[in-house]
């Protein structure tokens, strides 16, 4: 019998020879010095061979291991490599359709249209929160429980919304499995967040009130900070935009003659074009933006890499340090135009369709972005000046009259 020192001894020659352990097992050892484990056996007068991997990565003891495991598998009429392909066979149907092989032909197909910053999150929330411990399971076989054990770990770490967004994708990929046969039924359909997490209070994005803007907007004008982040703020304050989408403007969006700026449905939150009037005091901001940012593509690039938009963060550490951290956000501009404008008596309508708040389906989209396109524009003068008279004139001018 083989032992640990023999095999270590071993030395390649010109031609392969075998090192024999008893019972048709044997140290195979090749003429580049590899030492293969092999098993010769016979059945139904067939004679096979077994490989047993490679010399020190299988030790002695585990080589004889396999070999006895094999050997009564033998004894009870099973054909030991007959039984190992169709283990294998069996593990590579499990994992083509594990519920990460499906995920990924989901997500392959969801991600068309899609912005490329969305695509990436939500492909790294899957990575990070549902494959480890969905991943390896056959979609097929995957219970209502499993998935309430997922988003409750989450929601364990003080993740209640990313919970929340999980299993809604989840459901999402459920779907693509049963419309191609991956699946028969989508156990998320079963769950309702509000039925396994906690109710959480609604947080609103901070921003000061309408007595408090006069001073903001001084704030703005004379804030020595950056010159392309100071225009990107006031541009905010003008717009009422989302962030991600005023970041991430491109100098071909906007018609000046026109008067408009059209933002695409793949960077708009709800997926459908979006048409932002421009007030004569917005245009005067591009005019001076496009001599500092107007040789690249980008209204706002990013200092390192001018290929990507300026940070989601900078206009709020720049609110920051003109005094305004905890009390006002980027986004703390569109709750603020909302509320001003309704208190001013402009329609509830023009209002949400300009905030692009308005619910959109796929046939009334490219319909409704451009409804009420000229008292929208009206609207967004009048808010323009608004603005400039009440940084100018104080808390006297809350008021467009």
């Amino acid at each position: 019998m083989l032992s640990d020192t023999r095999i270590r001894k071993a030395k390649a020659k010109a031609a392969a020879y075998q090192l024999t352990d008893g019972r048709g097992l044997f140290l195979l050892v090749t003429p580049t010095g590899g030492k293969l484990w092999r098993w010769k056996y016979r059945f139904d007068g067939v004679q096979k061979q077994v490989s047993y991997g490679q010399y020190p990565d299988v030790s002695l003891a585990d080589a004889r291991e396999r070999h006895a495991d094999a050997r009564k598998l033998l004894a009870n009429g099973v054909d030991p490599m007959a039984k190992r392909k169709a283990e294998k066979t069996e593990q590579r149907a499990s994992e083509a359709n594990s519920f990460r092989t499906v995920a990924q032909l989901w997500f392959a197909h969801w991600r068309v249209g899609k912005s490329e910053r969305h695509a990436d999150t939500t492909g790294r929330r899957l990575d990070a929160n549902v494959y480890p411990l969905l991943g390896s399971r056959p979609i097929a076989e995957i219970e209502a429980p499993e998935l309430v054990a997922m988003v409750k770990a989450i929601e364990s770490r003080g993740a209640a919304d990313l919970a929340k967004r999980a299993l809604e994708t989840t459901g999402q990929i459920f779907r693509y499995a049963i419309a191609h046969g991956y699946a028969k039924r989508n156990p998320a359909a079963d769950i309702k967040p509000g039925d396994v997490l906690r109710s959480t209070r609604k947080v609103h994005f901070a921003r000061v009130s309408a007595k408090e803007l006069p001073a903001l907007l001084r704030a703005i004008e004379v804030y020595r900070g950056k010159v392309v982040t100071r225009l990107a703020i006031k541009l905010m304050a003008l717009t009422f935009v989302r962030t991600s989408e005023l970041i991430g403007a491109r100098w071909e969006e906007f018609d000046v003659d026109a008067r408009r700026w059209d933002i695409p449905a793949e960077r708009m939150k709800m997926k459908t074009p979006h048409i932002v009037p421009l007030s004569m005091q917005t245009i005067e901001i591009l005019e001076l933006l496009r001599t500092v940012t107007g040789n690249g593509e980008l209204l706002f690039p990013g200092d390192r890499d001018h290929r990507k938009p300026m940070s989601n963060n900078t206009i709020l550490v720049s609110l920051k340090r003109m005094g305004y951290g905890g009390v006002m956000t980027g986004h703390g501009f569109r709750g603020l135009a909302s509320t001003i404008l309704h208190e001013q008596g402009y329609l509830h309508e023009h209002i949400e369709l300009q905030l692009a708040h308005t619910p959109r389906n796929a046939v009334s989209a490219a319909y409704n972005h451009a409804l009420y396109l000229e008292p929208r524009a009206k609207m967004m003068q009048e808010w323009a000046t608004f603005l400039e008279r009440t940084q100018r004139k104080g808390k006297e001018s809350i008021s467009f009259d």
